[in-house]
């Protein structure tokens, strides 16, 4: 059966309020394998931080590699004022052997890698090789020959060209069979190695360079960090000299916070990127003076204390970070320093004044909730003193009461229904900050937003965050972000890069669960770097121009969700087609966004009242052939945004949309 719909554009309603970029903004997040997915560092346990994978001895990732029978491993303490542990490899002359430590790491190619070593040794040893090697065929794709000149603790740099690219390497720092001999004593044959490390001579701010490009491509507006692991995050000890930098449990996820990327290098990244960036403050386990002295840092002039320091970091112009936030999802248990919202409100207070001292003009967003009961207390004590109130919005199957013996039409049906729950949490929030004069100036963001496919124990086998199914409802999610953008000004999907599920540009073939942590590898392509089919949603949204929306009126078929429990919004008949438009500043684009959420083809009209359009349109296309289809390390390019001319004519008779497809429809005004 053949279904159609009509759209009908009101061009001459264009809303007074504009669309604030910032909608569109990620979120940068020390979660799982985020920063290493993100950063262009090949190796892990640079500094040797971690506890032994193989022998008691040898720092985590590392392993033995020598050939000789007396060699001997221990590990010491750092170097002076650097963190981690020191690696002690003790060679026996008489061996006549190599010896050294390995790890197994996958490298690009060909490339030119930046090789730092720090290290000392007894006197006899004069040279360090350092070795790429394909593991399987032993091929050698890079050696370079580094000159030990101190018994001393020194820094050595160094470039290492990588003849080509190989998943499977090893990385192999040691002392030369071919050494001079010397006699045997407790005082000699003695390399120590404090750090060890590659970074890709093509990375820009330490940061992968084909991340970059991908998350340049993505028009951000904001780039947020925070995340569970801000709570427990001292801001002090990720900035200065990275190898000086102390190692930093992750107390919201495990494993090790990375010291290599800090205030400095996140505000890089921003500059790089052009965007603004927005900074979560410790208020978990950190005080107002803290957070203060962030502020100060990043805004302050290179006479006042903090930004002095700054200042002999390398950085003397202040950065001028304007957004701040206070609290990340502090009503949950799983969050350092969980507390209730009335005892929320007031730390509020108190981070408020001390921030606001350190720089009246910053702009403060505080932790909110859909629930109510948490904004109200929080809204009537510090609504005076912030800006926005945030909202954390993921949608998935719980609401529903649902499980993995759901029929899958009815989970994706589920999915689908976001912008129904967003609309819901956005309307109840605007009318609590709106109860009250003295806070109704607050506006909201939503700082954190994805599908979530809830229950976890459903999540198995397939990403479904990266599905076509989710991309479908992160967009049409978008669509009710952008009706509602009179009062949410800030958006920021959750993650940028792997680090759960969700993240929308993918490393490899790595995927990280909240609970289980970073699964393995498993088919032998961690180098590649593509997007989900919600990162081209998120694109194709991001990079449309839209200042203004404008009313729609929508005739579709409609769908219900078959709830389990009770639900906070109507679920009997919900619009199979959900439908936002916007037109540029200048009034000359109109562009149509069309989420197909149904499971068939439908016929769409659409009309553009108010605005003559040229004869040719422009329809941009995300589609595929199930709900189910992903993007992969083995086809990233399943799901694309595809563009093609349609003649505005077209319109009139009606143009078939796909299902569960997303479009943006571009229409020019005459010239």
């Amino acid at each position: 059966m053949n279904k159609n719909a009509k759209i009908t554009v009101d061009c001459g309603g264009a809303s007074e309020h504009a669309v604030n970029p910032y909608l569109f903004g990620h979120f940068v997040e020390d979660i799982r394998d985020h920063m290493e997915a993100m950063l262009a560092f090949p190796l892990k346990d640079m500094d040797f931080e971690s506890e032994s994978e193989t022998k008691r001895e040898i720092s985590g990732s590392w392993y033995a590699y020598t050939n000789g029978r007396g060699t001997k491993y221990a590990l010491e303490a750092p170097a002076p004022k650097h963190s981690g542990r020191a690696q002690r490899i003790r060679a026996m002359s008489d061996d006549e052997a190599y010896a050294g430590i390995a790890q197994k790491a996958a490298l690009k190619g060909p490339a030119d890698y930046t090789v730092k070593v720090v290290a000392r040794a007894s006197v006899e040893l004069k040279e360090l090789i350092v070795e790429a090697a394909d593991r399987r065929t032993g091929e050698t794709l890079g050696r370079v020959s580094i000159a030990l000149t101190s018994h001393n603790w020194r820094e050595y740099e160094t470039s290492l060209s990588v003849s080509r690219a190989c998943a499977d390497a090893e990385l192999r720092v040691y002392i030369p069979a071919d050494h001079p001999r010397w006699t045997d004593h407790v005082s000699t044959g003695m390399l120590w190695l404090d750090h060890v490390s590659l970074l890709a001579a093509d990375s820009i701010g330490m940061v992968k360079s084909e991340v970059i490009d991908m998350t340049r491509d993505l028009n951000a507006g904001m780039m947020r960090l925070s995340g569970n692991y801000i709570s427990a995050y001292h801001w002090e000890h990720g900035i200065g000299p990275v190898l000086e930098r102390p190692v930093m449990y992750n107390e919201a996820w495990g494993g090790w916070t990375s010291k290599y990327f800090g205030t400095d290098e996140f505000i890089a990244f921003c500059r790089e990127l052009g965007v603004e960036p927005l900074i979560s403050v410790n208020d978990g386990s950190g005080t107002p003076q803290e957070a203060a002295e962030w502020i100060q840092y990043c805004n302050g002039d290179a006479d006042t204390p903090m930004g002095a320091l700054r200042a002999a970091n390398g950085h003397p112009e202040p950065y001028g970070v304007k957004y701040w936030e206070i609290g990340n999802e502090v009503w949950g248990q799983w969050q350092v320093g969980t507390c209730t919202a009335e005892e929320f409100a007031a730390r509020t207070v108190s981070f408020a004044e001390a921030m606001k001292a350190a720089d009246p003009s910053i702009a403060l967003l505080a932790c909110g909730h859909y629930d109510q009961e948490w904004n109200k207390p929080v809204l009537e004590q510090a609504g005076e003193r912030i800006d926005y109130l945030t909202l954390h919005i993921y949608h998935g199957y719980g609401p529903f009461g649902m499980n993995r013996d759901t029929p899958a039409e009815d989970r994706y049906k589920a999915i689908s229904a976001f912008p129904e729950f967003t609309r819901h949490y956005v309307r109840e929030t605007t009318k609590s900050i709106k109860a009250n004069p003295k806070h109704a100036h607050v506006k909201i963001a939503i700082t954190e937003y994805n599908t979530m496919y809830y229950p976890n124990t459903i999540r198995k086998g397939l990403p479904n965050e990266h599905t076509l199914g989710a991309a479908v409802a992160n967009a049409a999610n978008l669509n009710e972000m952008l009706r509602g953008s009179d009062m949410v000004h800030i958006g920021s999907f959750s993650d940028l890069v792997n680090g759960w599920l969700g993240g929308c540009i993918r490393v490899g073939d790595y995927y990280a669960d909240q609970y289980c942590g970073k699964q393995s590898g498993w088919s032998g392509r961690p180098l590649d770097v593509y997007g989900t089919p919600t990162y081209e949603v998120l694109k194709l949204y991001a990079n449309r121009g839209l200042r203004h929306m404008l009313p729609v009126r929508t005739e579709s078929d409609t769908f219900a969700v078959p709830a389990l429990k009770k639900t906070p919004v109507a679920l009997d008949a919900l619009p199979e087609l959900d439908v936002a438009a916007g037109v540029s500043g200048a009034g000359d684009t109109v562009t149509v966004l069309i989420v197909n959420r149904g499971l068939e083809e439908v016929n769409a009209v659409l009309e553009l009242a108010a605005f003559d359009a040229a004869e040719e349109t422009v329809l941009y296309e995300i589609t595929g052939d199930s709900y189910d289809a992903i993007n992969s390390v083995f086809e990233p390019e399943n799901i694309l945004c595809r563009d093609r001319v349609v003649p505005a004519a077209e319109w009139q008779s009606g143009v078939p949309l796909r299902p569960y497809s997303v479009y943006a429809a571009v229409f020019q005004a005459k010239a």
